[in-house]
């Protein structure tokens, strides 16, 4: 047995279903300093993060939410490999205590695995005003680990449940048992005779009832590994059994594990709810939220009045970080004069560092405001309801209601909405997700927008800004229609909505901030590495040869735009700045603006600037290429990641290039006709 002395690593993972309130565990313990990444060889986000307690430091993962071991989605895989291959000292499984029967079931599979776990009873406020009460000695006692009751959102229980992981670090591995019944207890020795010489990290009674649960990855593993036979021998004892019982063994395993959670539930929980109570203010709530005809009405309201905000409060604040720029380029350039430097260099610091990066970082309170409300709406459980209310709509037109969740996670980024797929189990559905998605517009747009609307559209900004988000969900809701009509590979029934409603809960103050600054935050890493690259060769273009004048036709940028710029005549920009700004938006589309401030000087010059170059009609036209054309760089790598095919990705690429240049044609010459 392992003993820790003191001030050695303590290797804690937390897991749990999503909506469990896991993540606002992880920032309390944590304190929200955590860092992002990937989990290795896959684009799945994992958080690390550490805190000290009793002279002990922890190192905290938070595993994917999932609701079971089973590896339907790469999540449920990751979170199982990792509690059975990783060296973790102990596993706390975040539970919502007031949906036990639900949550108990990812505990009582973790337990199976023979892991060391300790069960953390969340949302303890919330039971306690239901007036619902948990014997937790009662619970310790029947499943034999340490039991805790939290609440993430009232920071209680916290101090328990360190003191619990320092206690039970040490603890023994054991088996943890459910009785199946004699006929597949029967059939689970048989198979686990054929496993009995057999080395891997998994028990040998969860390799043989994984293999009666029909687990293709274990399967599959258990074949390359030369144990044919027991995989033949499952196959028997399934056959044998489902004649038997007249339905599928899974389903009798799954409802034998329930069958242990309800008796869990009935010795331990003194009070059940009536079928009054049942109907919580959540469920109140819903019945306005997701009405038939209310809902959709409800949920476009919702986003308007986000992009109002974004522009009522952030713009506040944009102006007066415009002024700073403003005021430090001219104090950079006054400074660098007095020194007698070159006059590349007052160009290059001036024009490309400050005048680039500065007209994107101004947009960054829009951002923040507009993340914070996001993530508002995501922690209070509103963003659930709004896939659920769009299932029928995308239901109609060929679209799984589950696409919906990835087109809403697409507002803030496109490249984690893209990876977040794959809890999609069709194929099909999930590749049309996938295709689809580049055409919701992210947060990397909205400084296009923001610039465009502050000069063209000043009275009806947050109307113009949601009529192109509208437009980017359109575009992708038609596509999908077409795609599903024309591509083989893509036809065939749709599959359904099926996800659980959270809870209604007013989110902590600081777990909303986090999830807003962990967002908010790579946009300003973005400024400081993509952005910067990007205005840096910008600026650079501008300048060569040198016996060109700065930023003219005859530099190499010009060169490139001219060449482009007639592509562009038909939708009303056709001067070869906004081509240039297009071309280099494919790297990050913040770009598009760094790249007119670099051009015409910088973010207060803009103003000025824009308005003899565009009208109205071809300012909005600009705006729709900038939201459907090609995505940026990371989100076609990472749709290449997703797919493993170069055909897919050159066709997601191609397509979006052509609609976002046949949108903005179609308005403008449409524009023209009209007014």
């Amino acid at each position: 047995m392992k003993v820790l002395e003191k001030n050695d690593v303590i290797k804690v993972a937390l897991a749990g279903n999503p909506n469990s309130g896991k993540s606002t565990i992880f920032n309390a313990l944590t304190g929200g300093h955590a860092h992002v990444g990937n989990w290795p060889g896959v684009t799945v986000e994992k958080k690390d993060g550490e805190f000290n307690y009793s002279n002990h430091t922890f190192a905290i993962t938070d595993l994917p939410g999932t609701y079971s071991l089973t590896s339907y989605s790469i999540d449920e895989r990751i979170a199982r490999d990792f509690i059975v291959r990783e060296d973790q000292d102990i596993i706390v499984t975040v539970t919502d205590s007031t949906n036990l029967e639900r949550n108990l079931y990812l505990t009582i599979s973790i337990l199976e695995l023979g892991a060391n776990v300790i069960l953390d009873l969340n949302m303890a406020d919330i039971i306690e005003q239901n007036k619902i009460r948990i014997d937790v000695d009662k619970m310790k006692e029947v499943l034999e680990i340490p039991v805790v009751l939290t609440s993430g959102l009232k920071m209680t229980g916290l101090s328990e449940l360190k003191k619990r992981i320092v206690e039970f670090r040490n603890n023994q591995k054991r088996s943890f048992k459910i009785d199946y019944g004699r006929d597949i207890e029967e059939s689970i020795k048989r198979i686990e005779l054929e496993l009995e010489n057999i080395k891997s990290p998994y028990p040998k009674r969860f390799l043989s009832i994984k293999i009666l649960e029909g687990d293709v990855e274990i399967i599959e593993e258990l074949k390359k590994m030369g144990y044919s036979n027991a995989v033949d021998t499952a196959f028997r004892e399934i056959s044998k059994l489902e004649k038997k019982f007249g339905f599928d063994i899974e389903t009798e395993i799954v409802e034998k594990r329930y069958g242990l959670i309800e008796s869990i539930i009935h010795k331990c929980v003194n009070k059940a709810a009536t079928i009054e109570e049942r109907l919580t203010t959540s469920d109140k709530i819903d019945k306005i939220l997701t009405n038939k005809w209310l809902g959709i009405p409800i949920f476009a309201f919702m986003l308007w009045i986000t992009f109002q905000l974004t522009f009522t409060i952030g713009g506040f604040f944009a102006d007066y970080i415009d002024l700073f720029f403003g005021w430090f380029a001219g104090l950079s350039s006054g400074w660098l004069e007095t020194t007698g430097a070159p006059q590349w260099l007052l160009s290059f610091i001036s024009d490309g560092l400050i005048g680039g990066v500065g007209s994107v970082v101004i947009f960054l309170p829009n951002i923040m405001i507009l993340f914070l409300l996001l993530s508002f709406l995501e922690d209070v459980g509103y963003m659930a309801r709004a896939a659920f209310v769009m299932d029928r709509i995308m239901h109609a037109i060929g679209l799984p209601g589950k696409s919906f969740i990835p087109m809403i996670l697409g507002f803030g980024c496109n490249v984690p909405a893209i990876m977040s797929a794959r809890t999609i189990s069709s194929e099909r559905d999930r590749l049309l997700t996938i295709l689809i998605n580049p055409f919701v517009s992210c947060s990397a747009r909205l400084p296009v927008y923001l610039l465009f609307t502050g000069i063209f559209f000043k009275r009806n900004e947050g109307l113009v800004v949601f009529s192109l988000y509208s437009l980017g969900i359109l575009v992708a809701v038609l596509s999908a229609r077409l795609f599903k009509s024309t591509i083989p590979k893509l036809k065939g029934p749709v599959s359904p909505l099926v996800m659980e409603l959270p809870p209604y809960r007013l989110p902590s103050l600081k777990g909303v901030l986090i999830h807003m600054w962990e967002r908010s935050s790579q946009f300003l890493k973005k400024a400081g590495t993509i952005i910067l690259a990007g205005v840096v060769i910008v600026w650079l273009l501008a300048n060569f040869p040198l016996s060109a004048g700065y930023a003219s036709e005859a530099s190499l940028i010009g060169h490139i735009g001219k060449f482009l710029a007639p592509l562009f005549k038909p939708a009303g920009f056709a001067f070869w700045q906004a081509s240039v700004a297009l071309f280099f938006g494919i790297i990050a589309k913040e770009i598009v603006v760094g790249t007119f401030g670099t051009l015409f000087g910088g973010a207060g010059n803009l103003s000025t600037a824009l308005p003899h170059y565009f009208t109205q009609l071809s300012a909005l036209s600009f705006m729709v290429m900038s939201l459907l054309y090609i995505p940026c760089i990371a989100s076609i790598g990472v749709i290449y990641r997703e797919t493993n095919s170069w055909k897919w990705t050159t066709f997601s690429v191609a397509y979006s290039i052509f609609i976002g240049w046949l949108s903005a044609v179609v308005i403008y010459q449409i524009g023209l006709i009209i007014f």
